[in-house]
């Protein structure tokens, strides 16, 4: 028997087919499991212990997609979502469930990912961090700008994988002064007949509106990105956004090509401030419209501070702090370190890390641009370079292995990792668990409530103290 033909006999459920099923379990990405005779179903808004009706969309051999037509008996860990548009924009992907069962669902899936991708036991897990309030977290958001059906101007969030504005002024998880910035905007581009960006024509002015608010401060900073070289009437939309409490500092940005990149190259201060001001803990930052600043300030801070319990300085250590952005966790480490060097391959970045430095009195901090695998491997050749510590905050595909490598080289006594992807950070614990490093401790944090998103802190320590022959 050919082995497409065995495939078509396994292959019993196909597309537009309704079935009621049970979600047993919650997917990676915040979707419900259910299983029929082992074929497995996963199903968008679908809440653990749901009993549901559903039709599948995708059907391959051993597993469908499938949409959630009715919900027939609710989950006990059901809720109705406060934002009435969260299944369509698709950023809350969980917002049905209760936020105890969101929280269950991101310490488990760390869990998973470290148990059966990283192949370790007998670390130590602490439960995950939640917050108090999981409601307008964000200190940061991008809002599109354009036009629905009727040709109303409308603001919102593209629905997953598309273009398509899902009108939404009222984001639950943004700050409040968004809906008065877009109201404001909306009704200058009415009155002044100002078209918002079509991306098939590529006509019209006004692409999008970025909003920042600072949290510890309450400055807040506006970009409008832009088609074109100046808004119309520029001067009268600033005098309306003065009007916003907090409002500190407003840029254009101009973008003329036709892409998905959302700010331009070009950058231009109209208004107040050329940045805003925010803490975490005690660390001053200054905020430009294109640096990057975790978007939720009150779970940035516990993460960082367990990151550099995990650290456990004294005073006498040097510290490689990798991927280090702004310097966000490079100045919470230098204040109890001997020395930290940080890397960061974005060069805007290192400038304002270096700035960030400066207006905190910061002298035991240096900063280099680059890539983290070319540069530590890099300065480990030409200085043989030493470590106590090393932090790592990668991307969400994790280390390159090559810095692992010079990692392990470097014979750190404690690696403290943090990450935005479990599963990556799984892979790296592997790699580092079979180079002499074992996993200590792990502590996940729910930064991106009412998302599939959960941010991981763990401690792993050298084991052996017999120098590595590996050269770099």
């Amino acid at each position: 028997m050919s082995k497409k033909k065995k495939v078509e006999q396994e292959f019993s459920y196909n597309k537009n087919e309704v079935y009621t099923v049970e979600i047993e379990d919650v997917g990676v990405n915040g979707e419900g499991i259910a299983r029929m005779d082992g074929y497995t179903l996963f199903i968008k808004d679908a809440v653990r212990l749901d009993t549901c009706e559903v039709k599948i969309t995708k059907a391959h051999p051993k597993y469908a997609y499938a949409k959630l037509m009715k919900v027939v008996k609710p989950s006990p860990f059901r809720v109705e979502p406060r934002c009435p548009v969260a299944s369509k924009c698709g950023g809350c992907k969980v917002m049905a469930a209760s936020y105890e069962e969101q929280l269950r669902f991101k310490q488990n899936k760390v869990k998973n990912n470290i148990d059966k991708i990283g192949k370790v036991t007998g670390y130590e897990m602490a439960p995950i961090v939640g917050m108090d309030n999981p409601y307008h977290y964000r200190n940061k958001a991008q809002f599109p700008i354009g036009l629905d059906k009727e040709g109303n101007l409308v603001s919102g969030f593209y629905a997953g994988r598309t273009h398509v504005i899902i009108p939404n002024e009222e984001c639950h998880i943004g700050v409040p002064e968004n809906e008065e910035i877009l109201k404001i905007l909306k009704e200058f581009m009415a009155e002044k007949n100002i078209a918002p960006y079509d991306e098939v024509t590529l006509k019209g002015l006004i692409r999008y509106v970025m909003i920042r608010k600072a949290f510890h401060t309450g400055e807040i900073m506006v970009c409008i990105i832009i088609n074109g070289n100046k808004i119309p009437n520029q001067e009268e939309l600033v005098e309306r956004l003065k009007t916003v409490k907090g409002m500190t500092s407003i840029f254009v940005s101009i973008n003329l090509c036709n892409t998905n990149v959302i700010m331009g190259k070009i950058l231009e201060h109209i208004y107040g401030k050329k940045y805003i001001t925010d803490y975490i803990g005690d660390v001053k930052f200054n905020i430009s419209p294109k640096s990057f600043f975790q978007v939720n300030p009150v779970q940035t801070e516990k993460m960082y501070s367990k990151a550099l319990e995990f650290a456990g300085l004294t005073g006498e250590e040097t510290v490689w702090d990798l991927y280090c952005g702004i310097g966000s966790i490079s100045l919470f480490l230098a204040k109890a370190a001997k020395k930290v060097f940080g890397v960061e391959i974005i060069s805007d970045a290192i400038r304002d890390a270096k700035n960030n430095a400066k207006i905190n009195g910061i002298e035991n901090v240096e900063f280099f641009v680059g890539k983290s695998e070319e540069v530590l491997p890099d300065y480990y050749k030409k200085h043989g370079g030493y470590a106590d510590v090393i932090v790592v905050d990668p991307p969400r595909k994790g280390c390159d292995e090559k810095l692992l490598e010079t990692i392990v080289q470097m014979q750190p006594e404690r690696l403290v990792y943090v990450s935005c992807d479990s599963a990556t950070l799984a892979r790296d614990i592997h790699y580092m668990d079979e180079h002499g490093y074992e996993l200590r401790k792990v502590q996940a944090f729910d930064n991106f409530p009412f998302s599939e998103h959960v941010e991981t802190v763990v401690l792993m320590t050298r084991i052996s103290n017999e120098p590595h022959t590996n050269e770099v």
